[in-house]
């Protein structure tokens, strides 16, 4: 017997009906960049690892412990992308995006790559959709995209999930903090491991998970507290508008991301019923990400926003999310010449941009019916001999029951304008009938 092959450890695959509300919760997060006119942008799959090592951080768990790294047949250094925002940079810095008008507004979506322990909402190949604003300082910006995230949540019919918020300073009143934050830590019981880690930045034990840990943090100086002149005022006022854009948010002062990059503003959603992975999204500031990459000194705020815990966040609540309806007509061709005349008519609705399913194999008319009715559509378009010999579809309106005989040359239009107008007060279409109008009146038994 052949092998047979399952999906990899830790990949999801999404297969219909699912995938359907998967690509919904997709475009519904993108929908708000690009409402604000932030542009699509294709990222490779892999790139040099030296970009991650030097734009994540080497000290963080995404590079040391959970970047998928190889090389290729010429012995270079790669890794499949584990994030989005340093291939973003990269990509800005090589085509001279920043030459053109500012901010620099982008967006991206796909799968990102991570060797983490698969659990629920934890996955190796993990989707996200993200976008980029780069070449401005302005705290409004900083609102701006927090704000598209809050509203691309909100499209879904989302109300638990949570927005918390942080500021993380600036070079020049981080050096001060750190040197705090590094004293306190050596003072606690940590382990040979976190403590290289602190040293290499000690605002990433704030971001340790483990209860051990977690429970010697209570005391701990905080960066908010510790704030330059320069970033308090920029707290200050990305808080305003975001005031001013309708988003609430909790402070969470012990709130650092999980990538090295950040400075300034830092966010995060969750959403409590998803238990212990509960982020569904966040991002922040990064002022000297580009200069790092090799561009010029240029500022940049970002999110990532997971579409994989969003699905299951909205699943959570019990909310619906793609429409049943996948077309909007189904064909039914009784006979050889029928089959012909309805797959023209299929050809020239989807070339109006109507979509359209025809039942194959010669199936019969009321599983054929079954089967339209499955497929949520408004529109049933029959034809059989008698139909071909007078010129005509039989077009039953499912939503109303009304069958009409609609002249070939005008069926199209027919169609279009009754799909335009919206559908009627829907009345259930019962596949199991014996009514003549659900069938040709031409070719009745």
């Amino acid at each position: 017997m052949p092998q047979s092959f399952s999906a990899p450890k830790g990949v999801p695959d999404y297969v219909p009906p699912r995938s359907r509300d998967f690509l919904h919760v997709r475009r519904q997060l993108a929908q708000p960049a690009e409402d604000a006119g932030y542009q699509y942008i294709e990222l490779p799959v892999f790139e040099d690892v030296n970009l991650f090592a030097r734009g994540v951080g080497e000290s963080s768990d995404v590079v040391s412990k959970e970047m998928y790294t190889f090389t290729d047949r010429a012995d270079r250094p790669l890794a499949l992308r584990p994030e989005g925002t340093a291939g973003v940079m990269r990509a800005v810095v090589e085509h001279h995006l920043e030459r053109g008008a500012l901010p620099v507004k982008l967006w991206y979506a796909g799968p990102f790559f991570r060797a983490e322990r698969p659990q629920k909402g934890r996955y190796r190949q993990l989707q996200q959709v993200g976008v980029e604003a780069i070449g401005s300082d302005d705290p409004a910006l900083d609102a701006e995209v927090i704000a598209l995230a809050d509203e691309g949540y909100r499209s879904l019919g989302l109300t638990g999930f949570q927005l918390l918020l942080n500021s993380l300073g600036c070079a020049t009143c981080r050096p001060g903090y750190r040197s705090k934050l590094l004293a306190f830590l050596q003072n606690l019981d940590l382990d040979e491991e976190t403590l290289q880690r602190a040293q290499a930045n000690p605002l990433r034990v704030l971001d340790d998970k483990r209860t051990e840990v977690k429970a010697q943090l209570g005391g701990a100086p905080m960066m908010v507290d510790h704030l330059c002149e320069a970033c308090q005022t920029h707290y200050d006022m990305v808080r305003e508008y975001l005031r001013a854009a309708k988003v609430s948010w909790t402070e969470t002062p012990n709130l650092v991301r999980g990538l090295d990059y950040y400075t300034k503003t830092a966010f995060e959603f969750t959403h409590p019923l998803l238990g212990a992975q509960s982020g569904i999204g966040g991002g922040g500031r990064y002022d000297g990400l580009m200069a790092q990459l090799g561009g010029p000194e240029m500022t940049g705020i970002g999110f990532g926003l997971g579409t994989d815990r969003t699905l299951l966040a909205c699943e959570a609540e019990g909310l619906p999310l793609a429409p049943a309806q996948l077309v909007s007509v189904y064909g039914i061709p009784l006979g050889a010449t029928a089959k012909q005349s309805l797959v023209s008519l299929a050809a020239d609705l989807r070339r109006k941009q109507i979509s359209v399913d025809l039942a194959f194999d010669g199936r019969a008319l009321k599983g054929a019916m079954k089967a339209a009715v499955r497929t949520g559509a408004r529109f049933v378009v029959i034809s059989g001999d008698e139909d071909e010999a007078q010129g005509v579809f039989q077009v039953k309106d499912l939503a109303t029951g009304v069958q009409v005989a609609v002249p070939r040359v005008e069926v199209s239009a027919h169609i279009a304008a009754a799909l335009s107008a919206g559908a009627p007060a829907s009345r259930s279409a019962d596949p199991d009938s014996d009514h003549p109008s659900f069938a040709s009146t031409g070719d009745l038994p």
